[in-house]
């Protein structure tokens, strides 16, 4: 009987591990592993995090690591034009109008954290609330 460790492996990081199988298979001798295998590392590492991606893809931990922080701070440099996330004010909404009698004091705080170190805090009063769904994808995929 097996041990399920391959079915424990998400479809997109074992994609990338058949093309660094490739690349390790054909490559010469030594070789530096090539910046468009390192750039997938570092994505999936962002993904599936940083030990599972070494582990999977034989790479060195800190050596990942390491691409995964300098590609953050680059991300977060003002200087190659990349802007943190700018701060979003939600306005009030309308009341609907099913909705007629106070429902309550509701409140939660929603906290989203990208791969790269952005982070974004909402705080929520009232029975009112924002969609969530689009906020949050407005946050992890911005619009250049």
């Amino acid at each position: 009987m097996g041990t399920g460790k391959a079915r424990d492996i998400p479809s997109g990081l074992e994609s990338v591990g058949r093309r660094f199988e490739c690349w390790r298979k054909t490559r010469p001798t030594h070789s530096r592993i090539p910046d468009s295998l390192w750039a997938a590392a570092v994505t999936a590492a962002g993904r599936y995090g940083i030990c599972q991606t070494s582990r999977v893809l034989r790479l060195h931990y800190y050596t990942l690591k390491d691409r995964v922080e300098q590609r953050s701070a680059a991300a977060n440099d003002p200087a190659e034009g990349t802007a943190a996330a700018p701060f979003l004010e939600l306005a009030p909404s309308v009341a609907h109008s099913f909705s007629t009698a106070p429902v309550g004091h509701c409140e939660c705080t929603v906290e989203l954290e990208a791969s790269d170190g952005a982070k974004m805090r909402i705080h929520l009063k009232g029975a009112q609330t924002p969609d969530l769904a689009a906020l949050s994808r407005s946050f992890w995929n911005p619009v250049p």
